[in-house]
């Protein structure tokens, strides 16, 4: 499996992978700083109707939390519980909040510290680690083909942290001078953190354990979607959210959901987050998991995971619509 960390900061105030001839445009942060009277039309996103957006009012829609620690102690009473909890989180929302992780408060704090520093740093510096012509990995926008597109209001900074011999530090930034060597920590301890969660998750459908989302401040933003509505998640101190992913939803075969989310601006606070992404060898076929194929035959495509990539590359430059459904099969 290889990890991904997206280090990412949505700006208040109003504020790539790139394919095939890649557009420079002016990141947020600059546009950000010049008091706009009017934002680019490429970052307005169509305007939904108030109905669209659900307050949280009970625990209907309480966004499902899990307690990694009643996971790990078969022992304990509330084991077979919260495995189904965990089970029904991933089946009937796609999303949950993770508390009792494990994952020492020491590390995801100088992560947090150095990721706030990184995007402090002026802008010049930051463009010492910009991305290449169609390449993803750095500092900038992701997916910019032209100005017809649609495109998220953020700054990012993405780097592959696979083994070491195989990254390119290129684009790891040496300010903060800690910058590397928490990034390395941090990432080590998602990667651990997902695998067994995934385990989990392999149990809870009947599957043999080896078969087989951060947030970093407390400025709120994120929503996910659920029964046609837009739910805000609050998020639980010291918990991670954990979103399922397009990638589990067809191994699953449709068991398990990805479901769509968002992030809305703050406008008087910046949010920054952190994402950890874990996906398998570019030459690893994606499709159902044969023990989870019922007699009605796969819901989804096979695909080399290479190939998923270009498709959603290619989604992106013509804002498509979501490539799970393009996924599934007809019958």
């Amino acid at each position: 499996m290889e990890a991904h960390e997206e280090l990412r900061r949505e700006i208040g105030d109003g504020s790539g992978s790139a394919v095939n001839a890649p557009v420079v445009l002016d990141n947020v942060e600059t546009l950000s700083s010049k008091k706009l009277k009017e934002i680019p039309h490429y970052y307005l996103q169509p305007r939904e109707t108030e109905n669209d957006l659900v307050e949280v009012v009970d625990n209907a829609f309480l966004i499902p939390v899990i307690d990694m620690t009643k996971l790990l102690d078969q022992h304990s009473s509330g084991h077979r519980d919260e495995l189904a909890r965990l089970h029904s989180a991933c089946r009937d929302w796609g999303f949950f909040q993770l508390i009792n992780h494990g994952v020492p408060e020491e590390i995801v704090e100088k992560m947090k510290i150095d990721t706030e520093e990184f995007f402090q740093l002026p802008l010049e510096k930051k463009k010492a680690y910009a991305q290449l012509p169609n390449g993803f990995e750095g500092y900038g926008q992701a997916f910019v083909f032209s100005e017809e597109q649609k495109l998220d209001w953020v700054d990012r900074l993405f780097l592959d942290v696979r083994h070491i011999t195989k990254r390119n530090v290129r684009f790891w930034p040496t300010h903060p001078t800690s910058f590397r060597e928490n990034l390395d920590k941090y990432s080590l301890e998602m990667q651990k953190l997902t695998i067994c969660l995934l385990k989990f998750m392999s149990r809870n459908l009947g599957l043999d354990a080896e078969t087989f989302t951060i947030q970093v401040n407390d400025v709120q933003g994120l929503q996910v979607k659920k029964n046609g509505k837009w739910v805000p998640v609050k998020p639980v101190p010291g918990a991670f959210i954990v979103n399922i992913g397009d990638l589990i939803e067809i191994m699953t075969n449709g068991e398990y959901k990805s479901v769509e989310h968002r992030v809305v601006v703050n406008s008087k606070k910046h949010r920054l987050s952190i994402g950890a992404f874990l996906s398998p060898d570019f030459k690893t076929i994606i499709g159902p998991v044969p023990g989870l194929v019922k007699q009605n035959g796969p819901n989804y495509k096979s695909i080399i995971f290479e190939d998923y990539l270009e498709q959603v590359y290619r989604n992106k430059k013509i804002n498509s619509k979501s490539l799970i459904d393009q996924m599934k099969l007809e019958k």
